[in-house]
């Protein structure tokens, strides 16, 4: 039989406030932004938070119920969002400007948020993937998919695929921080500042509706 994986940690953890489990938490998130690696152990997360790491078994149930708690909490914020910005009376094209750069936002304030999502939904079990799809990948996918049909409905939008504008955005938030020590050691660029963060925010909404604005949209943005 697998390792008990409790996977209500994530729901549970913002209302109890359990001042342990958030420990836990935090000395996780700092370690894999210290070392550019989700590849970090229970003694290690222990050594960090000063909490004994037969702890983690009490509140998680194993380090993988650690690491889907861990993303749970930090992309908590932004998929609450995404039905408050869906219903604001506002054109299609500024909800998108905004879930850009907010998606951007969050993976700069958490940039191993990728590779834990592609850790826990390959690498590790059904159960974790299946609520990684469930309170993440799901959540955001539906919303971009009704977003992308709006803006097409008051032609703003292209026609685009829902799963490769998924791709295309995320994918782009991840390698930002990821590969930005390949490219470090190949051009000599710095890390991530919040000049590049917010760089990279107005490059990827010109890139983005550069691609799929419709042609009377494009003028209108433009002027």
């Amino acid at each position: 039989m697998a390792p008990h994986l409790n996977t209500s940690a994530a729901t549970k953890l913002p209302a109890s406030r359990n001042t342990t489990a958030d420990r836990l938490l935090v000395a996780a998130s700092e370690l894999m932004i210290e070392r550019n690696s989700i590849d970090v152990s229970l003694s290690d997360i222990a050594q960090k938070s000063g909490i004994n790491a037969a702890l983690v078994k009490y509140h998680f149930g194993n380090k993988d119920g650690l690491l889907l708690a861990l993303l749970a909490r930090d992309a908590a914020t932004e998929v609450t969002h995404l039905e408050y910005l869906l219903a604001q009376p506002i054109k299609p094209t500024a909800k998108l400007k905004l879930h850009i750069a907010g998606i951007i936002k969050a993976y700069y304030q958490f940039p191993y948020m990728n590779r834990l999502i592609h850790y826990l939904l390959h690498e590790s079990s059904t159960e974790a993937a299946d609520e990684v799809s469930k309170f993440f990948v799901g959540p955001l996918l539906d919303f971009q998919r009704r977003l992308l049909a709006e803006g097409v409905s008051a032609g703003e939008f292209r026609k685009v695929d829902p799963v490769l504008f998924y791709t295309s955005l995320i994918g782009a938030c991840d390698h930002l921080f990821f590969g930005r020590h390949a490219m470090s050691r190949a051009t000599g660029v710095g890390p991530v500042t919040d000049k590049v963060c917010r760089d990279y925010i107005a490059h990827m909404e010109a890139l983005i509706f550069g691609g799929m604005l419709t042609r009377n949209k494009e003028k209108a943005v433009a002027g």
